[in-house]
C-alpha cells in the first residue's frame, strides 16, 4: 500500500481518532396487509389508553361514528312516566307497615292453563284446530281409478310390481292348496299319517354274545346235499369243517345213501353260497359218524373244544340247516351229559347207541351233522338225534349230540384208516333188574373164546359196572365198553346168585 491521503481522514480526525461514526438506520418495509391487521385503527394516534373525542365533523378528518339515537316510540314506551323521577316500582313493606293488596292478574279467564302459572302439566290436543271432515274431503280430492286395461296396457304400473303381485298370488294359491290337501288327507277317522318312534341307539353286540358267536362259527358249518343218480332231489343234512385240507365231519345217516350207492352225488354248500363236490373218506355206522372231503382253498375251520369240561346248565348253540334252512342258529343249555341214547333202526339199519349230550336247543331234521358249540364258540358236539312226540319228528326241546372228544377220536381214525375198530366184550345183554334193588345188563349169551368167556362171565350174570362207569341197562353197557380201546384190561363188576363179583376183562375188537 502507498501512503495516500484518506478522504475520510479529516472527518475522522474531527470526530475523534478513537470513535466511529453511527451506522445508517435500516428500516425494513412493512407489509400493508399486516399493517391493516395489527396497526392502529384509522384516526387514532398515540397510545390506546387515552380517550379521544372525535373532532367535529367538517374538519377534513374522519372521526369515530356513534350509534344512532333511540327512536321516539321506543323511548316513550320504556321510559318512566312524567313526574315519577326517583320513584321505584315497588315500595318496601317496612315503609307501609302492612302487606299490600294483591294486584289483579293480567288474565281474566282462569280456565286457560296457559295463563295459569299454578296449572299442572297435561297432554292436550294440538294447538292447530282439527279440520272438519267436509273440509278435509274438499281439500284432498280423490284421484282417478285405474281400470284393468290401463294397468296392463296403459303403462300406469311398473312391470316389476305386476311380477311381484303374480308371485304373491301364486304363493297364496299354493298355500291354500296344501291346506286343502292336508284337511282332505287327515279328515278321515281311520286313515292318516302315522308317527313312528324309532330307536336312537343301535343294537349292542359285545364280544362273546350270541350274535358274535354265530358270526364266527357259521362259516365253518356247511350244508350237505345227497342226490341219487337221476333224481331231482335228495337228502340234506349238515357238516362241520374240522381241517384246513377240507375234511368235514358229519353223521353217518346223513351220507348213508352215498355209502350204499357210489353213484350218489354229495354237494357241500358253504355259508357264502360256494358249492363244492364232496367225497366220502370213511363212515362208521356204529357211532353214526362219517367224514367227507371237499377240494377248497383256505376254508374256515371250526375250533374244537373239550366236551368233558361241560356241565349241566352250560349255554350251548346249535348251528346247521334244519328243514333245508341253511345257517340256522338256535340256543339253549346242556340238559344232561353222558346220556346213553339208542337211535335209528327205523329204515332197516341197526340202531346206534352212544353216550350223548342232551340239550334243549331246538334241533330238527337237517340239523344232523351240524355243530353244537359252547359259549366261547368251540365245538363240543355233533348234533345227531332228537326225541319227539309227533309223527313228523318236530323238536320238543330234547335233542342229542355226540360229544366232541369221542367224535374227533372217531374222525381221526376214519381220516387215517377209513374205518374204526371198536372195543368188544363178546356178549349179548338185555336190560334187567337183579333182585329188587340192582339194575344192570343181564348176559343172554356169551361168544365162545371171546373176552367175556375168557374172563369167566356166564349167561345170567348181571353186569352193573364197567371200569368207573355204572351200567344200568344194555345201552349203558355198550357205551361203557366202547369208551375203552381194544386190548385194554377193564374191571367188570357183576351180580351172580346174589353176590357181587369183579372180573378183569381184556377187551377185544369187533
Amino acid at each position: 500500500m502507498t501512503d495516500q491521503p484518506n478522504a475520510n481522514s479529516a472527518q475522522s480526525g474531527a470526530v475523534g481518532a478513537d470513535r466511529l461514526s453511527p451506522r445508517p438506520l435500516e428500516r425494513p418495509s412493512v407489509d400493508p396487509q399486516q399493517a391493516a391487521v395489527f396497526g392502529r385503527p384509522h384516526g387514532v394516534d398515540g397510545a390506546f389508553d387515552k380517550l379521544y373525542t372525535p373532532p367535529p365533523n367538517g374538519n377534513g378528518r374522519r372521526g369515530l361514528e356513534l350509534a344512532p339515537p333511540t327512536p321516539e316510540s321506543l323511548a316513550e314506551a320504556f321510559r318512566r312516566p312524567e313526574g315519577a323521577e326517583g320513584v321505584v316500582l315497588q315500595r318496601p313493606l317496612e315503609a307501609v307497615g302492612e302487606a299490600p293488596a294483591p294486584e289483579e292478574p293480567l288474565w281474566t279467564d282462569a280456565r286457560d292453563p296457559w295463563r295459569d302459572p299454578a296449572a299442572g302439566a297435561v297432554l292436550g290436543g294440538p294447538a292447530v284446530p282439527a279440520e272438519d271432515a267436509d273440509d278435509k274431503k274438499a281439500a284432498r280430492p280423490g284421484g282417478a281409478r285405474l281400470s284393468l286395461p290401463e294397468v296392463l296396457f296403459g303403462r300406469r304400473v311398473q312391470p316389476k310390481a305386476l311380477a311381484v303381485l303374480g308371485v304373491v298370488a301364486l304363493l297364496i294359491g299354493a298355500v291354500g292348496g296344501l291346506v286343502g290337501w292336508w284337511i282332505a288327507d287327515t279328515g278321515s277317522e281311520l286313515t292318516g299319517s302315522a308317527t313312528i318312534s324309532e330307536a336312537e341307539a343301535a343294537k349292542e353286540r359285545p364280544p362273546g354274545s350270541l350274535a358274535d358267536i354265530a358270526r364266527r362259527v357259521a362259516p365253518a358249518v356247511v350244508s350237505l346235499e345227497v342226490v341219487k343218480p337221476g333224481a331231482d332231489s335228495g337228502e340234506q343234512g349238515s357238516g362241520v369243517v374240522i381241517d384246513p385240507q377240507g375234511y368235514i365231519l358229519t353223521n353217518e345217516h346223513v351220507v348213508a345213501t352215498a355209502v350204499a350207492d357210489t353213484g350218489a352225488k354229495i354237494t357241500a354248500v358253504f355259508n357264502d353260497g360256494t358249492r363244492a363236490q364232496a367225497k366220502i373218506v370213511g363212515a362208521d355206522q356204529k357211532t353214526d359218524l362219517a367224514v367227507v372231503k371237499v377240494n377248497v382253498t383256505n376254508p374256515v375251520v371250526m375250533q374244537v373244544g373239550k366236551s368233558s369240561d361241560l356241565q349241566v346248565g352250560d349255554a350251548v348253540i346249535a348251528v346247521g340247516s334244519p328243514l333245508a334252512l341253511q345257517n340256522s342258529i338256535t340256543a339253549g343249555i346242556v340238559s344232561a351229559i353222558d346220556r346213553p341214547v339208542t337211535a335209528g333202526g327205523d329204515s332197516g339199519a341197526p340202531p346206534v347207541t352212544y353216550s350223548a349230550i342232551q340239550t334243549d336247543a331246538a334241533i330238527n331234521h337237517g340239523n344232523s351233522g351240524g355243530a353244537l358249540v359252547d359259549s366261547t364258540g368251540a365245538l363240543v358236539g355233533i348234533n345227531s338225534a332228537i326225541r319227539s312226540s309227533s309223527s313228523d319228528g318236530g323238536s320238543i326241546g330234547i335233542g342229542f349230540a355226540i360229544p366232541s372228544d369221542y367224535a374227533i377220536k372217531i374222525a381221526k381214525s376214519l381220516i387215517k384208516n377209513g374205518k374204526v375198530n371198536h372195543a368188544d366184550i363178546g356178549i349179548n345183554a338185555a336190560s334187567t333188574v337183579a333182585g329188587s334193588t340192582t339194575m344192570g345188563a343181564q348176559v343172554r349169551n356169551v361168544a365162545p373164546n371171546g373176552p367175556a368167556a375168557s374172563a369167566g362171565i356166564r349167561e345170567g350174570d348181571v353186569i352193573t359196572k364197567v371200569g368207573d362207569r355204572l351200567v344200568r341197562d344194555s345201552a349203558e353197557l355198550t357205551v361203557a365198553v366202547r369208551s375203552h380201546d381194544p386190548g385194554q384190561v377193564v374191571p367188570v363188576q357183576l351180580a351172580r346168585d346174589g353176590a357181587l363179583l369183579v372180573v378183569d376183562v381184556t377187551l377185544g375188537s369187533d
